[in-house]
């Protein structure tokens, strides 16, 4: 496996944005394809409010045969009723015959403001056009895609990998309503690797389990959240132990681009926890700490307050497995409980806090697992971006 590549689309993909009125200026829909048919797998958020499109999507990646993945941005359209399903299976089938292919191949992602219909108007007036040029259109690289996917996000998120002659190419979006349940954001990779649908969507839970799902900025699961791979197999096979690596690899990367441009952020935060009776104790706790506003304002103020870390374990009063006379907790190298840091440690302490990453490490004494969360401060920049979001 290799760590990088040139950001160009695999063998076989193409892609297209343009502007179809969502925002003021910018392209704000955006078309990836394979020229060739494809194996897929993908995940959900499993929101009560999730919208059309992660309907509409779901139904079609049970096939995993997806071939295209269409993303309009700055409106989720969601709580939309009858209106916003027809408007998403519309979009849908415009791609569809954009590409000359079944629309059940197409995924799509909305993502934005809830609670508002599409522009459909001008949707099917930049529709009309994109289709008259013809397959001219589709000269868009990932980096234009993921800006066409933006909504809050400062900067676009891309990734690439290589794993023998096959590429992998990763395009993200999302710094806000990010608590994956799976998942929080949109996320889309692309590969020309020949991977069998059982060992692609074996590796896509695996990575997405260990990356997305173990991310937050701010404790809240939007209702349109879409993560998804697909392989047009056009490189040849590779091996599937690397293959599997690469993509949760990737699938960090973008992970830790996501928690790094989180609303207001000025931070990245990674706690992990050590020595869990099992894997889903140590996220549970990790995330326990990475979402307590009292811990991510400390981290903001690079004031070195274990005391917070210790309220946030114990919030955990389900799980009597825990017991505090085990527990150990280091900002960064340097222990802070039990072991309390001496006067002259403390200076080194509020340097690790005003570093651009900070880690938080906590061990529970209770067994062999472990995991790391990712997430970010809060600011009072989170507040501006969200107080104003609509108006």
């Amino acid at each position: 496996m290799s760590g990088s590549g040139a950001l160009a689309w695999p063998t076989g993909f193409k892609a297209y944005t343009g502007h179809g009125g969502l925002r003021d200026h910018g392209d704000d829909i955006s078309v990836v394809a394979s020229d060739r048919p494809a194996t897929s797998a993908a995940m959900f958020t499993r929101s009560l409010f999730a919208g059309p499109a992660v309907v509409l999507s779901r139904t079609h990646a049970a096939g995993r045969c997806l071939r295209a993945v269409t993303t309009v941005a700055q409106n989720a359209n969601v709580a939309t009723g009858r209106r916003g399903e027809e408007n998403a299976a519309e979009v849908v089938g415009r791609v569809a015959g954009m590409l000359g292919i079944p629309p059940e191949e197409v995924l799509i992602g909305s993502t934005g403001v809830i609670g508002r219909p599409l522009p459909m108007d001008t949707i099917r007036t930049h529709f009309d056009a994109a289709a008259e040029r013809g397959p001219a259109v589709f000269t868009a690289e990932p980096l234009d895609v993921a800006r066409a996917m933006m909504t809050t996000d400062t900067r676009p998120k891309t990734a690439v990998r290589t794993v023998g002659r096959a590429r992998l190419v990763g395009v993200a979006k999302g710094v806000g309503m990010l608590e994956p349940d799976m998942a929080t954001m949109l996320a889309y990779v692309f590969t020309d690797a020949d991977v069998s649908p059982a060992d692609l969507d074996r590796a896509f839970r695996h990575a997405v389990d260990h990356t997305f799902n173990c991310l937050s900025v701010d404790t809240d699961t939007s209702t349109s959240d879409t993560v998804a791979v697909i392989a047009n197999g056009a490189a040849g096979p590779v091996d599937t132990d690397l293959f599997s690596e690469a993509l949760a690899d990737l699938c960090l990367d973008l992970t830790r681009q996501l928690a790094g441009d989180g609303e207001g952020a000025t931070k990245l935060l990674r706690v992990t926890v050590g020595r869990a009776a099992d894997r889903e104790q140590a996220r549970r706790v990790a995330k326990s700490v990475l979402n307590s506003p009292l811990v991510k304002t400390a981290v903001h103020g690079a004031d070195p307050n274990w005391g917070r870390v210790l309220m946030a374990i114990g919030k955990n009063t389900d799980d009597t497995r825990i017991a505090p006379d085990k527990v150990t907790v280091r900002f960064g190298d340097t222990e802070v409980y039990p072991g309390e840091p001496e006067e002259h440690t403390l200076g080194e302490l509020a340097e690790v806090m005003r570093r651009d990453e900070v880690d938080i490490v906590v061990t529970l004494g209770l067994g062999e697992a472990e995991a790391t969360v990712y997430g970010c401060d809060l600011s009072a920049g989170y507040i501006r971006v969200n107080a104003d979001y609509t108006t």
